[in-house]
């Protein structure tokens, strides 16, 4: 009997995560669903999940391979810690290859048959198990056995018509050894997706996914980063931020330094992005502790992704100025991501933000820096267009973002490796400069959307005592020059005699 017309090509799981939102809802029931890849790409994982998540379901599941042997794949399940008992696995190879004398009947020397022959040894199959879940594993060898596009097309035709007559869900995997791509089972299938893997100059190689065709169905287009790990394929979809939103007060944030708190108006804004830009060694990671350190007194989750140090001086420097943060991580308050750069895709990065927000319920995230984010990007160009995603997701879930952004050089003319200012809600600059023969550090704000600030220059210190803020540089010029000067007195700079630190002086 046929499925009822209202199930028929109804969404059901891929047991990939993040294919199903990708695709909407998941594979078409009762449709041939073309994958395509170059070898390495990911197909055979990914046929395998869709088989196993059958499983789960109580589906009868049928794995039918001309490439790929019995004892290959159950290696393949083994190395992701996944038993394929109870999915049936038809494999077409030789049979001395075999020692299993039960499985003599069902293997099958392919390249000693005819076309015709192997296509009807594969429904044969297909009738005695009677599968809804069917990977065809692949399509290569047919094209090899078929010697022409059009006899090929036809076998390829008689095997999608026949899987549809017994209400199966297929996957076909292709291979892509040919010469050229092959479009002939394009027009034939009802949905089209390519695995693609590139190799940049440095670091690990990045695989993405890309849906082509899906009839009937509004999926989400372009490249999608993946990873193969223990465990199958994982797909980070790309992110779409209009598609995410949820209400919040527009409450401000302070920062629990008083004097910070007025050149910035109050504090953060929640929703909003706050870019921290200066040389390095400025203390812009300090400044964004300062927030960070107030949130989790608050009981706010908060999460630091942090390219370029370790965890462990990350924690070391912060108790150093007065913000022991091992409490916090105990409770699974704050989480720290330590990244490397070269290894992790940009989509990748924003499935670990979207995960520590709509799992954990963050509500703080300091990115600390992305300078050497920024440099590690094979496309570098695009970059701008998937952070201006990130931070309006995050706005829209009505999370405070700090991002951090070292300029070149120390002193001087300063030069950024991207200009991100008309994508933040905020703008903090941190410049040093020299007075009375000491190296001392300037704040401004020169941007805030949500509200006014101060348009004075104040100086800052860093010590064990924690950040500390001064009065007004009247005197003070040329900071946004880049070659910043001091003509004022000394009476009016922070020094070591002072008592009081977390306040105005």
């Amino acid at each position: 009997m046929t499925a009822p017309l209202r199930t028929d090509a109804a969404p059901i799981p891929t047991g990939v995560p993040g294919l199903d939102e990708i695709l909407v809802g998941g594979y078409a029931t009762n449709r041939a669903h073309l994958i395509e890849g170059r070898p390495g790409s990911g197909k055979t994982t990914l046929g395998l999940q869709f088989l196993l998540e059958g499983r789960e379901l109580g589906e009868t599941c049928l794995y039918i391979t001309l490439s790929e042997s019995r004892r290959e794949l159950l290696s393949v399940a083994s190395r992701h810690g996944w038993s394929l008992d109870g999915i049936e696995i038809f494999e077409l190879v030789p049979p001395e290859l075999s020692f299993d004398p039960k499985q003599q009947q069902s293997l099958v020397y392919s390249s000693d048959l005819e076309l015709g022959e192997t296509v009807r040894m594969a429904m044969a199959e297909i009738e005695r198990v009677k599968p809804t879940r069917v990977v065809f594993d692949s399509l290569s060898e047919i094209r090899l056995l078929s010697q022409g596009s059009l006899r090929y097309r036809r076998q390829v035709l008689a095997l999608k018509s026949y899987f549809l007559l017994n209400d199966a869900t297929v996957l076909m995997l292709d291979d892509l050894t040919s010469d050229h791509d092959d479009l002939n089972l394009h027009s034939i299938s009802h949905a089209v997706i390519r695995l693609d893997q590139v190799v940049p100059a440095y670091g690990s190689e990045r695989r993405r996914v890309t849906v082509t065709k899906m009839r009937g169905t509004a999926f989400r287009g372009g490249y999608h980063d993946l990873i193969i790990e223990r465990g199958g394929l994982r797909i980070f979809p790309r992110l779409k931020a209009a598609h995410h939103h949820r209400n919040f007060e527009l409450d401000v944030i302070p920062s629990g330094v008083a004097g910070l708190d007025k050149i910035l108006g109050g504090g953060l804004t929640r929703g909003t992005s706050t870019l921290i830009v200066g040389p390095s060694g400025a203390g812009k990671s300090t400044l964004a502790l300062s927030h960070l350190w107030e949130s989790l007194q608050r009981g706010e989750p908060a999460l630091i992704i942090s390219f370029d140090e370790t965890t462990g001086i990350l924690l070391q420097r912060a108790k150093g100025v007065g913000y022991d943060l091992s409490p916090h991580i105990d409770t699974g308050r704050l989480k720290i991501e330590q990244i490397d750069p070269a290894d992790v895709s940009p989509g990748e990065f924003s499935g670990r933000v979207r995960a520590a927000v709509e799992e954990r319920g963050t509500r703080l995230v300091v990115i600390d820096s992305l300078t050497g984010y920024l440099n590690a990007m094979p496309e570098q160009p695009f970059v701008v267009l998937q952070m201006h995603e990130l931070l309006t997701y995050l706005n829209q879930q009505g999370v405070v973002t700090i991002l951090i952004l070292s300029q070149h050089g120390m002193v001087g003319q300063m030069v950024s490796p991207v200009d991100l200012t008309y994508l933040s809600d905020s703008v903090v600059m941190l410049r040093f400069f020299e007075a009375n023969g000491r190296i001392r550090r300037a704040l401004s704000v020169l941007k805030r959307r949500t509200g006014s600030h101060e348009d004075t220059i104040r100086e800052f210190r860093i010590d064990h005592r924690g950040l500390r803020v001064g009065l007004p540089l009247e005197k003070f010029r040329g900071v946004l020059t880049g070659v910043p000067t001091f003509d004022g007195e000394s009476a009016t700079l922070l020094d070591d005699r002072e008592v009081e630190y977390n306040g105005e002086l």
